[in-house]
């Protein structure tokens, strides 16, 4: 039952993240943008191509602002690690605690050879 709730979380957040690829896509263009219109503010000694690259940054800032949605796709994908590290881990709680009597036997004696 649980992993049908890992299953359903990681199918739910599949969809949202893929309802929102188009604004994350949109805000790492955007933040792009403004990152390198920043770093040309800084370079230049101009007057007036630090007020061209300001104003570029702020429309770049205004687009990043208006991509907010892709919060929640970032999410999603944060969610979608979660689920499958889970589910990964779970399986292998499964196979270390086989019933194969050789398995087990193998176990206690690696742990009786610690002890001595």
């Amino acid at each position: 039952m649980k992993k049908f709730g890992l299953v359903l979380a990681g199918g739910i957040a599949a969809i949202v993240l893929l309802a929102n690829l188009g604004p994350i896509v949109g805000l790492a263009i955007s933040l792009l943008i403004l990152y390198y219109s920043f770093k040309e503010f800084l370079k230049t000694d101009s007057t007036f191509k630090k007020v061209l690259w300001a104003i570029i940054g702020l429309a770049a800032l205004s687009v990043s602002a208006s991509n907010f949605p892709a919060i929640l796709g970032l999410a999603a994908i944060y969610i979608i690690y979660v689920v499958i590290k889970k589910i990964k881990t779970e399986e292998n709680v499964k196979v270390q605690e086989s019933d194969d009597p050789f398995t087990n036997f193998e176990r206690e004696w690696q742990s009786l050879k610690k002890n001595v």
